[in-house]
């Protein structure tokens, strides 16, 4: 260390130890006396003092300060209505089974026109068709399908020789069948 350093070091502890000290106290002071508008009144009773023979009146105090009436709100009561309920919709009921065109046959002779089933595959309807208006709803399986696979669904328009695939596979629920589908139909593709 440079000398001047170690002549620093005496100085700079001096004016540490010269700041430290205690902090002044705060004077006393007793909280001020708070009578309550509401307290119980005062009652002297001067007998109590012991002076034998002599009777005083007993003056009564009370607090100083105006006095309020007592005031009774009323209650309110409060009446909830029941919830609105809203009737849930019934699920309309699935198509019925088509009484003419389309038949089983020609929904296979559609599915294996216009899908991509391997020609060698024997297929089956397994369910309807169901029919509501134009359209119709099947489901077809193959020879080789186990119990696990889902069977092929498929909804068709149009009847005879005007009639047209519009959904085949696994999920037939497609926007056009959502939305343009009689409800029969739309609940056996859709589920609602």
């Amino acid at each position: 260390m440079s000398p001047r350093t170690l002549r620093l070091i005496p100085i700079g502890a001096l004016l540490l130890l010269s700041a430290c000290g205690t902090p002044p106290k705060p004077p006393l002071k007793s909280p001020p006396l708070y009578v309550s508008p509401s307290a119980a009144p005062i009652s002297l009773n001067p007998s109590a003092v012991g002076i034998p023979g002599v009777t005083f009146p007993t003056p009564t105090f009370a607090a100083p300060g105006p006095t309020y009436p007592t005031y009774t709100y009323p209650t309110a009561t409060r009446t909830t209505a029941a919830p609105e309920t809203v009737p849930a919709t019934p699920t309309p009921s699935h198509a019925s089974r088509c009484t003419g065109s389309p038949t089983g046959d020609q929904i296979l002779t559609l599915v294996k026109e216009k899908s991509a089933i391997p020609t060698n595959t024997t297929l089956r309807v397994s369910d309807g068709p169901y029919c509501s208006g134009d359209w119709s709803f099947s489901q077809v399986e193959s020879s080789g399908t186990t119990a696990d696979q889902d069977p092929l669904q498929v909804v068709t328009t149009g009847q005879d020789a005007a009639l047209a695939l519009v959904a085949a596979g696994s999920e037939v629920c497609t926007n056009r069948v959502f939305t343009t589908a009689p409800p029969g139909i739309r609940v056996l593709a859709c589920g609602s």
